[in-house]
């Protein structure tokens, strides 16, 4: 038995994890600081920003915005949040080089990921993907019947055919209607 095949696996595994970790702090990080500098701008539009997706392509990132307010959003309204935003995302560079502003409404399939959403949308059809396993599934489809808070985490709980799964938001990767 080789111990530093052993030593050189588990140092790899280490690498990729912290790698990972850092990945998804710096993700979070720059997807929060769209969120403040966007939200004022739809706001002052008379529009509510509901979900900022940050893509990371080959050369370049993705930032996409869904947008919505009373009546729905129109393509002047998205085009007119991405002329503005545009200019404010550019002063910051946040993404040190160059990216693609998507902003468009949230469609048939809206993601939902405030707390907000998940209690005005109680009794919706919904569609979950989670990052780690729950009850051995990742991916759930049913009724969004209850959002909670235990001992200070929030819990999305979703019907499923009639058996409720207790979903943590913190494991929560993707949840849009159906």
């Amino acid at each position: 038995r080789d111990d530093s095949s052993t030593e050189s696996s588990s140092l790899k595994w280490a690498i990729a994890h912290f790698f990972i970790f850092c990945w998804k702090d710096m993700y979070d990080q720059l997807k929060e600081k769209i969120w403040q500098l966007a939200e004022p701008v739809a706001l002052s539009e008379g529009m509510e920003l509901i979900h900022v997706e940050c893509l990371k392509m080959h050369s370049r990132w993705v930032f996409r915005l869904y947008l919505d307010k009373s009546g729905g959003i129109s393509l002047d309204d998205c085009t007119l949040i991405s002329n503005l935003l545009g200019d404010v995302l550019d002063v910051h560079d946040l993404s040190r080089g160059p990216y693609t502003l998507e902003v468009s409404s949230p469609g048939l399939d809206r993601p939902i990921s405030r707390n907000q959403d998940f209690e005005r949308f109680k009794g919706a059809n919904v569609k979950i993907k989670t990052s780690v396993k729950i009850d051995g599934a990742k991916n759930f489809q049913g009724i969004l019947t209850d959002f909670t808070e235990d001992n200070g985490r929030k819990i999305v709980h979703v019907d499923v055919a009639g058996k409720v799964f207790s979903i943590p938001k913190e494991d929560i990767a993707k949840a849009n209607l159906v």
